[in-house]
């Protein structure tokens, strides 16, 4: 009861600008002259998926843009809040910004033809996840419990919180087909709640959230109409899109705890999560980031809380 309320407390913090996707991007003027003659900035921060995603898709169209990365750079989190926000990736051109999660309309902001990709069928797409969820609960069982709350470089996440956000994005996508609840941004953070405290407490979680996404499947999800709006934080969606992204989105995580367990703990993978297993999802070429290094050491001392959590 006290993490439920907790949580709706944290949801409601934020509810202005991270509830419908219509709060969540400014194309009014995207298009016009005035400013198709500004530059485009990026805001965003490592080890952010869909950060990377968005600096790719632009570089992929030969967009060039200035990265402003919001957790080193005071002056550019100052104009990402200058917008009304404190979330990212941002893509922002003049007067007029889009969340990056949503391409087409990055593409407005950035002034180019935006050419969707087909999808996979949501039922291979829901076979992922939970393959993904699996591999996740075998290297979380690799993990010493002495290293779980190290801090990886570039951004102030943990090792079990890294861990945790693969679990919690297939329960946040469960939270709004089950029970209609918001998909916002702060449901997202990588922050446990205070009675998940051990390494079994977390195994359970993820075991939970697997079996909570293979029974609703089998109940109404296999009939769900996959074509109603997504209804989330970041931008006008099909629910079939807000089920992709939670697939790349818990994938690309995956991706990085292996590189984690590899190079910062010299553990080879229990059974590697192959390119064969994330086919067909919209995943970033990079495994952690285009611009920073996973060699760096930890980004601090530790990981982030509610209470001095940055973006969000």
């Amino acid at each position: 009861v006290e993490f439920y309320l907790k949580g709706i407390f944290n949801k409601r913090r934020l509810l202005h600008h991270s509830i419908l996707g219509a709060d969540m991007s400014n194309l009014k003027e995207a298009g016009s002259q005035e400013n198709l003659s500004q530059p485009i900035k990026v805001y965003w921060q490592p080890g952010c998926s869909s950060c990377l995603k968005t600096k790719e898709f632009l570089i992929d169209n030969g967009v060039s843009f200035e990265s402003v990365n919001v957790l080193d750079d005071e002056k550019g989190f100052a104009e990402l809040q200058s917008l009304g926000i404190k979330l990212v990736p941002i893509v922002a051109r003049g007067t007029s910004w889009a969340n990056g999660a949503v391409f087409r309309d990055v593409a407005k902001v950035a002034g180019f033809e935006y050419g969707a990709h087909k999808m996979l069928a949501p039922e291979i797409i829901k076979d992922k996840i939970l393959t993904i969820v699996d591999a996740a609960q075998r290297y979380l069982e690799q993990i010493p419990d002495s290293e779980l709350d190290e801090v990886l470089p570039g951004r102030p996440r943990s090792y079990r919180q890294l861990v945790y956000h693969v679990f919690d994005i297939p329960k946040v996508f469960l939270d709004r087909v089950e029970h209609d609840a918001p998909y916002t941004y702060e449901a997202l953070k990588s922050i446990l709640p205070d009675t998940m405290k051990t390494k079994n407490d977390l195994m359970h979680y993820g075991a939970d959230n697997r079996a909570r996404l293979q029974t609703w499947w089998e109940r109404e999800g296999f009939s769900t109409d996959f074509e109603q709006p997504g209804k989330v934080y970041y931008g006008d969606v099909t629910l079939h899109e807000v089920l992709e992204r939670t697939g790349w989105h818990s994938g690309q995580h995956t991706r990085q705890i292996i590189l984690m367990l590899r190079e910062k703990l010299g553990i080879e993978p229990n059974g590697p999560i192959t390119d064969t297993d994330l086919s067909g999802l919209p995943l970033p070429k990079n495994v952690w980031d285009n611009e920073r290094s996973f060699d760096e050491g930890a980004f601090a001392e530790k990981a982030e809380t509610w209470q001095d959590a940055k973006t969000g």
